[in-house]
């Protein structure tokens, strides 16, 4: 299996974690895996399964290396007896810590009280320690002409340490524990991982914030991970650089440049460019020292187009400006004359606002402070939009107002690496671009798409000028939301990775403020688009922005804790802010891709946490504003809320081998089988959680384009692979004919149960109905499948997607019509009915006629 880097090799030393898919029954599980270069050099690597094939086969493996010096370009998996390499990464647990020894890393990690660091080391000699999360709290009471404004810093208490995994090349410690304010009211759970990599001076942090907090009373003004380092050297050669939009911003504690030796004798330049100096020259050593002493430092990212860069000598003294820029890349790094550390939050810029903090560099002990949320500007603010629900005006969900963050999280990546001599600013920019955007090893889109791991979709092919114009398409579709992303500015730490539901053409602006047409919350599914786009293509940027939407609706659209988890929120002007809290909305499969791409336990444990989401809806009936209680606990369609328990059930089934969701899935197929118009029954039914059975109260009972809307072709195939029953393929081409049929056909085939206003947004079906056209061979299916896909008035989707330029408040790029339902929507059934019908393409001029079937 050839592998190759996802953008350019690393140019550091870094540990690398990627997983790759297996054809069912090629791997066994007792098989080792080896990792060779061009030359056939067998750097170590470390393997473990994250999926199985139901016949106990590997689907999906993880694998870590570590890559150094002059990397190779392509690398090749193979079944062989890896490389043992040196000594691997020794671990050592007690009652009151764990120590980990990387080869040159010596860490401790304490399990209890508030500082989960409490040492480090390289190479044996000690370079900091007091790591420690903060929370500054703040909490507001108003009064008449008067307002009480309390801070306090919380500082995270450790409850619980495990060591995730401990392998040779790769080690994870998972640390839980909660922020508490004085008075015990709010408590704010967090999780941090720690990764180690054999031999390797880094250490990865990644950290998630869960909220539990009063929205109305208690607001979150900071929100950071701190740690010490033992500088050495005077205070002239204690240096401090911030990356900037270039380079760095690079100063030293107290500058050698004075009113007499404005060259510092020869050593200016040096010293700013970071350098240790030596100083013979007496009287210049005099004025040195008369020099003020700079201390504290901020770089901070208050918007995604604005940073600011402020010091002063000491508490008590102003702050003075030093310099502004535009978007910091998120590094900062600390030293002496002896080396230093510098540490790093990814997508700095991006999750404003952020900032990089050093306070008493020129002391004994330098505090280094990497702020997830800068407290240099406004609080978060949990409260919701409005007061009151606008269902009738604004299309918001049910009239019940649930707007309550309690529960919903985020996840934040950061780095810190020890340095044992000071790095020039090239090492320092090598060591920013890999923190900014980690070096992965990926497959081939050809070994993605034979593996058959990984959905159903279509490769690119501009053999027929049909096909090549469709890729256009779909490149313009994905270009078009990149270019959004940047000229809307869809950025911010609560906002980074979603995008917008509609466009208002009059106001040239996204519906931001018009209830369920704001945030998207994978509304329609974007994520599986963008998923399947990337595993067709390899795009790199295409993965980016995928890899930041799952990270942002994993964690911010969904709850965690609390009453409604772990179900999600529908989409709304605040991303928490709909009533209809639902399970399609924490899919598993809007997720798993890039766990099983990355190997990431955060996502992987989200994975874990919906697989039993079908409990929650017992407690909260989706369709409790339209159905009464039943004889059964609550109800269910069988899309998208069926199909989202299936995708949770099958995630879990095929990662843990655990027969009771292989049976949950067989159950609800099998109730649907006993029915007369089995997968087109319903589509609503009653749901007993209990026995996962889907129990029948009627046909015509919704709309059908809900049901395959969000992503439930894609849970039905990827059922179909695995439990290979002919029965269930043909109940999914039997729904996709009925969709594609007329009135009278309809009718016809349904007994009279369904007719054409039962389905709406045919367009949605055209992956569906293509699939149903394959399996049945049915030409007069095909044809219509592609003149739904092609003709504007019934895909909405006019072609070709051309943003036109326009001057309003500023310039922008607008398609006017936009859709994010629609253009994610035509994109997937697009690549859909490109595999379907790649044999079976329409003349481009040649639409077939709307007519009947016969």
């Amino acid at each position: 299996m050839k592998l190759r880097w996802l953008k350019a090799e690393p140019k550091i030393a870094v540990g690398v974690t990627w997983g790759v898919p297996w054809k069912k029954g090629v791997l066994n599980r007792h098989v080792s895996i080896a990792l060779r270069t061009r030359q056939n050099n067998k750097p170590s690597v470390q393997t473990w399964p994250l999926a199985y094939w139901p016949d106990g086969s590997v689907k999906w493996t993880g694998h870590a290396s570590v890559f150094a010096g002059d990397p190779a370009n392509e690398y090749v998996l193979t079944m062989e007896e890896s490389s043992p390499g040196d000594e691997g990464i020794q671990i050592r647990e007690t009652e009151e810590n764990i120590e980990v020894d990387t080869g040159c890393l010596q860490c401790t990690v304490s399990k209890s009280g508030e500082t989960f660091l409490t040492s480090l080391a390289l190479h044996g000699k000690l370079v900091g320690g007091d790591g420690k999360l903060v929370l500054l709290h703040e909490s507001c009471h108003e009064q008449e002409n008067e307002a009480t404004i309390r801070r306090q810093s919380c500082y995270g208490r450790i409850e619980q340490v495990e060591v995730e995994q401990a392998g040779p090349v790769r080690a994870v410690i998972k640390i839980a524990g909660k922020h508490c304010i004085s008075d015990k009211t709010e408590t704010f759970p967090f999780l941090l991982r720690l990764y180690f990599y054999q031999h390797v001076d880094t250490i990865k942090f990644v950290h998630t914030f869960i909220y539990n907090g009063n929205e109305q009373t208690g607001f979150i003004r900071g929100l950071g991970i701190i740690f010490s380092t033992d500088l050495q050297g005077e205070a002239w050669n204690r240096n401090l650089r911030f990356a900037g939009d270039e380079g760095f911003f690079s100063e030293p504690g107290q500058l050698l440049r004075t009113r007499k030796f404005k060259d510092g004798d020869g050593l200016y330049e040096h010293q700013i460019a970071g350098k240790p100096v030596s100083i013979d020259n007496e009287i210049l050593l005099e004025h040195v020292r008369d020099n003020a002493r700079w201390n504290d430092f901020k770089l901070v990212q208050d918007s995604a187009s604005h940073y600011k860069i402020v010091k002063r000598t000491e508490t008590g003294c102003s702050w003075v400006t030093s310099t502004h820029g535009a978007r910091s890349n998120g590094t900062v790094y600390v030293g002496g004359e002896t080396g230093g550390i510098a540490a790093g939050i990814k997508n700095f810029w991006q999750k404003h606002p952020t900032a990089l903090q050093v306070e008493q560099l020129t002391k004994e002990k330098t505090f280094v402070t990497l702020w997830l949320w800068s407290p240099d500007g406004e609080p978060m603010d949990f409260r919701h939009y409005s007061k009151t629900t606008h269902v009738l005006s604004a299309y918001e969900g049910f009239d019940e107002r649930r707007a309550e963050p309690q529960g919903i999280a985020n996840t934040s990546e950061a780095y810190m690496k020890c340095f044992a001599e000071p790095p020039d600013h090239e090492q320092l920019k090598m060591v920013t671009a890999e923190w900014q955007q980690p070096s992965l090893l990926v497959c081939e889109p050809e070994y993605y798409y034979e593996s058959q791991a990984a959905g159903i979709w279509s490769l690119p092919d501009d053999s027929n000028p049909l096909q090549a114009a469709l890729e256009n398409e779909l490149v313009a579709a994905f270009q078009f939301y990149k270019q959004e992303v940047e000229q809307r500015s869809w950025y911010g730490f609560w906002n980074y990775g979603d995008v917008m539901h509609s466009y208002d053409p009059v106001r040239h602006e996204w519906c931001y403020d018009l209830g369920g047409f704001a945030w998207q919350n994978t509304e329609l599914v974007p994520n599986i688009w963008l998923w399947y786009s990337f595993l067709r293509t390899g795009n790199a940027e295409i993965f980016r922005m995928a890899e930041a939407m799952t990270r942002h609706t994993s964690e911010v659209d969904c709850y965690h804790t609390g009453k409604y988890a772990p179900l999600g929120s529908r989409h709304n002007v605040v991303h928490w802010g709909c009533g209809c809290k639902e399970a399609r909305i924490s899919m598993a499969g809007l997720h798993k891709y890039y766990y099983f791409l990355t190997a990431d336990e955060r996502t992987g444990e989200l994975l874990s946490d919906v697989k039993d989401a079908d409990q929650a809806v017992a407690h909260l009936d989706p369709l409790r504003a339209y159905y009464a209680k039943g004889t059964y606990p609550t109800h269910a369609r069988t899309g998208p809320d069926w199909a989202a328990f299936c995708s949770n059930w099958l995630t879990e089934w095929e990662r843990t081998e655990n027969p009771k969701y292989q049976e949950k899935i067989r159950t609800g197929i099998n109730c649907l089988k006993a029915l007369p118009l089995r997968l087109l029954s319903g589509p609503t039914f009653e749901y007993d959680p209990a026995t996962a059975k889907l129990h029948h109260i009627g046909d015509g009972t919704g709309s059908y384009h809900m049901v395959i809307a969000f992503g439930a072709p894609q849970v039905w195939w990827d059922i179909a692979r695995l439990l290979e029953d002919e029965s269930w393929e043909e109940m999914m081409a039997d729904f996709g004919e009925v969709y594609l049929l007329s009135e009278e056909e309809k009718q016809k085939k349904t007994g009279g149960r369904l007719k054409e206003t039962d389905f709406h947004w045919p367009m949605f079906a055209v992956g569906i109905g293509a699939y149903a056209a394959a399996y049945k061979n049915d030409r007069w299916l095909a044809e219509k499948a592609w003149a739904l896909l092609l003709d504007k008035n019934w895909s909405h989707t006019p072609l070709p997607l051309t943003a036109r330029e326009i001057v309003t408040w500023r310039k922008f790029k607008e398609i006017p019509w936009a859709s994010t339902n629609g253009i994610s929507q035509w994109c997937l059934n697009t690549i859909m009915a490109l595999e379907f019908l790649k044999e079976d393409l329409p003349e481009v001029a040649d639409f077939p006629i709307m007519g009947n079937k016969e």
